[in-house]
């Protein structure tokens, strides 16, 4: 393939379920996909050797360990219907299969609220092959405080660090995006195993609660984590991510007066968003954040999760997952070597996602 690109996050399959009602014959991402960030032929013009398909669902969903059983039984079908596809677990697997000419497709959990609460359906997921499980989304648990949410437990309660536990056991990488700071460092304070923020950039550059404040970037490279860095404007640019400060609770005021109608949330938000006329930023914003998490907690602990297909507006420059080319060429304009290049694009995620590998 070409370019050696470990993507840490993508949304395509909530956006097929709330867009196509989960029908892969109405959109097919197989064949082009109109109006979507994400289908294979573009994956594969990109470079993309390994992808971690989001199985997210929201917090105030019904049954969300159900529905989100369900989503990973969509990528599964997503996958076994595509040749250039095939499912992985570690980052070995995904080396073979990306050197056979596929994409490795692993799975990963947004939210705490996908477990309701169980330490069995834990174990469940993990069975199915799902390789990290971001404690929380915007919502706060019933065990761990959110970045966009009201504190109410001063980080992780108890079971909150059970959890943490529980996941090193399993093998699951403990993922930090949109826990709230607190949150942050008592998972670092619990876990035994690296942990990685799957789609989070950099608070110091854009001061949205949702990225990454330097000490706990410091303790993540310290103890070789990975901070995948996300290209959604409101977390890269830093006039974008103060206006957009109060969008998740601006999310939950729409979920409730829209009785929980998943299409009809993305279009609102999406027209609120637009009418806001914010700056998009560029590629070159975006390798500001990679530089900036690769000097405050190293080079071997920077990646990239772009979060396709879960955010209406993207940088100018990456508009799709033809774009990560666009990322090579900036960074060699920056002077970098092409072997830390390549610990950017991928080999990073790769280690990591060995070092959290499930157990024998």
């Amino acid at each position: 393939m070409g370019l050696p690109v470990v993507d840490g996050h993508n949304d395509l399959p909530w956006a097929l379920r709330t867009r196509a009602d989960s029908d892969l014959d109405r959109s097919d991402p197989r064949k082009y996909l109109e109006g979507f960030h994400t289908d294979t032929p573009r994956m594969i013009v990109g470079g993309v050797g390994a992808q971690v398909w989001s199985v997210y669902v929201p917090a105030r969903i019904s049954n969300p360990f159900r529905e989100t059983l369900a989503q990973i039984d969509l990528v599964e079908r997503m996958v076994a219907r595509d040749e250039r596809l095939e499912l992985a677990r570690t980052g070995s697997d995904a080396r073979l299969i990306r050197d056979e000419g596929r994409v490795a497709s692993l799975l990963g959990a947004e939210g705490g609220h996908s477990i309701e609460n169980s330490i069995s359906n834990l174990q469940t997921l993990a069975d199915r092959g799902v390789r990290y499980m971001t404690l929380t989304h915007s919502d706060t648990t019933e065990w761990a405080d959110s970045a966009t949410d009201e504190a109410t437990h001063g980080g992780l309660t108890g079971f909150g660090r059970d959890v943490v536990r529980e996941m090193n056991r399993l093998g699951m990488l403990v993922d930090l995006s949109h826990v709230s700071a607190e949150t942050m460092r008592d998972a670092l304070e619990t876990s035994e195993a690296p942990v990685i923020a799957s789609h989070s950039n950099a608070r110091a550059l854009a001061p949205h609660p949702r990225n990454m404040p330097d000490d706990v970037l410091r303790e993540i490279g310290s103890r070789l984590g990975v901070v995948m860095v996300v290209f959604f404007p409101g977390f890269v640019v830093r006039e974008t991510a103060i206006r957009m400060t109060e969008m998740f609770a601006d999310a939950r005021v729409v979920r409730d007066e829209l009785d929980g109608d998943e299409t009809a949330i993305a279009q609102e938000m999406e027209r609120r968003e637009v009418a806001l006329e914010l700056d998009q930023g560029t590629v070159s914003d975006v390798v500001d954040h990679i530089e900036y998490v690769a000097e405050i907690a190293g080079v071997d602990s920077v990646g990239l999760g772009s979060d396709f297909d879960g955010m209406t507006t993207t940088p100018v420059g990456l508009h799709d997952v033809s774009c990560y080319p666009a990322i090579t060429d900036e960074l060699l304009l920056r002077g970098w070597r092409e072997p830390d290049i390549m610990k950017v694009l991928g080999e990073n995620s790769l280690r990591i996602l060995d070092v959290g590998s499930p157990p024998p």
